[in-house]
């Protein structure tokens, strides 16, 4: 169980630094682990693949098994393989960038994104987290559910822009105008110059997914707002509509 929970750790540990490999001892430190145990647990993770080194042998970064396991998440998944295409109805009615995400403890993660017409990224959202009481999305599942119930860190929350919540206090006020509301609204909150609109799939309780709409503040006027929700509110109640639960399926948490 200890080497078990080691390795998980390791490996979470390499995915969240992103494109910033970690060296032996770094990573070492880092767990609270022997430099010799984890010098032998990184060879056996880049023998078979979950590891990667770079020519001198002395960085190390996530591998491409993790990748080949993440998409086979997003493949088997019913949820997701559901939603898809209603993320492809909103983008075209739109012409925004719409996602589809779930709540993992504190953050939430992209599991489908499909980006604006008129504003292409290089990089996919796909498979990267955010602090959830800092967009439209982990809003609308923090709504979900009761304010002592939160999964929050303790104060101060992690600031983005000047507009994010960093307080607990703020936050709860506004999860119940969301509620009241029945969507949220992220209002720079994560990125400086974006908007964004959140609605809960309540095909379980309470509701792990949400979709949103992301849209440049430069292109929100009244009536496109107006839009934006309107879309996503109808394209919520098909998605809701086909998923409930059928009898025998699995459960998953």
């Amino acid at each position: 169980m200890k080497s078990a929970s080691r390795t998980v750790a390791l490996l979470e540990l390499l995915a969240a630094r992103g494109d910033r490999p970690a060296r032996l001892d770094e990573l070492a430190e880092e767990l609270g682990v022997p430099r010799s145990s984890m010098y032998q647990l990184l060879q056996t993770l880049v023998d078979c693949g979950w590891v990667r080194s770079d020519t001198t042998g002395s960085l190390y970064g996530i591998g491409i098994r993790a990748l080949l396991t993440g998409t086979s998440y997003l493949d088997s998944d019913p949820h997701v393989r559901t939603v898809r295409p209603y993320l492809d109805e909103a983008s075209d009615a739109l012409g925004e960038t719409i996602h589809l995400a779930r709540l993992d403890g504190p953050d939430v993660v992209y599991l489908a994104t499909r980006e604006s017409h008129e504003y292409l990224r290089t990089i996919s959202r796909v498979g990267r987290r955010i602090p959830a009481h800092a967009g439209a999305l982990g809003k609308a599942l923090l709504a979900e559910r009761d304010d002592a119930e939160l999964p929050l860190p303790d104060d101060p929350l992690e600031r983005f822009t000047p507009n994010t919540h960093t307080g607990r206090a703020t936050l709860i006020a506004d999860l119940a105008d969301v509620r009241a509301r029945g969507y949220s609204i992220d209002r720079e909150e994560t990125v400086t110059g974006v908007a964004g609109f959140g609605f809960a799939l309540r095909y379980g309780s309470p509701a792990t997914d949400a979709i949103s709409c992301s849209v440049p503040v430069t292109r929100l006027d009244a009536a496109h707002e107006e839009r934006v929700v309107a879309v996503m509110r109808e394209v919520r109640a098909k998605i809701e509509g086909v998923l409930a639960p059928a009898p025998g399926a699995p459960d998953w948490r």
